[in-house]
């Protein structure tokens, strides 16, 4: 069996090594030269619209996808000639931010309020909807808090105008929320589904810094709704392959964040921490396999490696500590690797993150 994958970045190179485990032959995708993911597979380094890259794709069995940026319309003529999953359209609501959270109300999922913005007076009009404090946010590409800004009085208005206006935005409420847990699935072609133990998040600057799983004090009665939430998108959307929804807790009270139709940072403590990883299930989802086990006894944890690679040998013989290195250049903000940390309690947890962090520091 052969799989395509858009994008060859980290998520395109945990996706191209699982499916080398499964015997499934990977193909990457991605116009950049230096795709990381082109380590382990074969990468078609050229770009989206190539015809002959477009032949080789619809020669494999199923074709996926590493992140939302792909353009929908390659993503469309593909789906015409092989299955892709998910699906063009899941894709397309993912990759925006109004469509994303329209879906999240049409199934009764609760959001921030939101109004769209396309001019100076709609931001004026949506701050005075909406009110301060509040954030704005492009409609389509940002991530790791890129294309956004935090508006907390009305003197922030036209700098933040000044630095993303004239792109298609989004303005959000501040959420005061007690924490970020993310809430990770996997559907098959025949709806079977498998969860994740519920993932809380914690970050710097914007960008994912550490992951815990599962999540301290998450009651079954909110593990049930956020579940319940996720399947709904995913009977909606007929979707296969691994979903992400990322929530913002207060108390009892889940508010929906966003989406990733696809495999996410907040997952990754899953290669070592659960029977099998969101990486392998994806695949297994996609190529019409039957889903694996997600159960792990223990606690996992996974610090993001950003900006620079510490010298971690010192870590190298302990079997409960994993050090995931990218192939990555050194660059400011950018996701060089992961750690994960695997114990039989919280407390150990903990104390071997101290180990860890102490080498990493806050930030690398």
């Amino acid at each position: 069996m052969k799989v395509g994958i858009l994008g060859g970045g980290q998520l395109g190179l945990m996706l191209a090594r699982a499916a080398r485990e499964l015997g499934v032959e990977p193909l990457i995708h991605d116009p950049k030269p230096d795709a990381v993911a082109g380590q382990v597979a074969r990468h078609l380094a050229v770009d989206w619209t190539d015809h002959d890259a477009q032949d080789a794709l619809a020669a494999c069995d199923v074709v996926t996808y590493e992140f939302e940026n792909v353009p929908i319309s390659i993503v469309e003529s593909l789906a015409a000639r092989v299955p892709v999953h998910p699906s063009p359209a899941a894709l397309a609501i993912s990759g925006d931010r109004v469509s994303e959270k329209n879906l999240f109300r049409e199934l009764g999922i609760e959001t921030a309020p939101f109004a769209v913005v396309n001019t100076r007076a709609d931001l004026d009009r949506a701050v005075a909807e909406i009110q301060l404090p509040a954030i704005l946010k492009t409609r389509r590409f940002g991530y790791d808090g890129k294309g956004q800004a935090v508006l907390r009085r009305e003197t922030d208005l036209e700098e933040a105008w000044a630095q993303l206006g004239g792109h298609p935005l989004i303005l959000e409420g501040l959420i005061p929320f007690e924490r970020e847990v993310s809430v990770i699935a996997a559907r098959s072609s025949d709806g079977s589904i498998c969860h994740w133990p519920v993932t809380e998040n914690a970050h710097v600057d914007g960008m994912l810094h550490i992951s815990r799983a599962p999540a301290a004090d998450f009651s079954p009665a909110l593990f049930e709704s956020a579940s319940k939430a996720l399947e709904s998108i995913m009977a909606k959307l007929d979707y296969v392959g691994v979903l992400v929804v990322e929530f913002f807790q207060l108390g009892e009270t889940l508010i929906a964040n966003e989406m990733a139709c696809r495999v996410h940072n907040s997952g990754h403590w899953t290669i070592e921490g659960s029977a099998t990883s969101q990486f392998e299930n994806h695949l297994r989802a996609v190529s019409g396999l039957p889903l694996g086990k997600t159960e792990r006894a223990g606690y996992s944890l996974m610090i993001n490696l950003v900006g620079q690679i510490p010298d971690l040998d010192v870590f190298a013989a302990d079997p409960d500590i994993h050090v995931h290195v990218y192939g990555k250049s050194a660059a400011p903000g950018r996701k060089l690797g992961h750690v994960t940390v695997l114990a039989d309690s919280r407390e150990a947890l903990e104390a071997r993150t101290h180990r860890v962090l102490e080498v990493v520091g806050k930030r690398a």
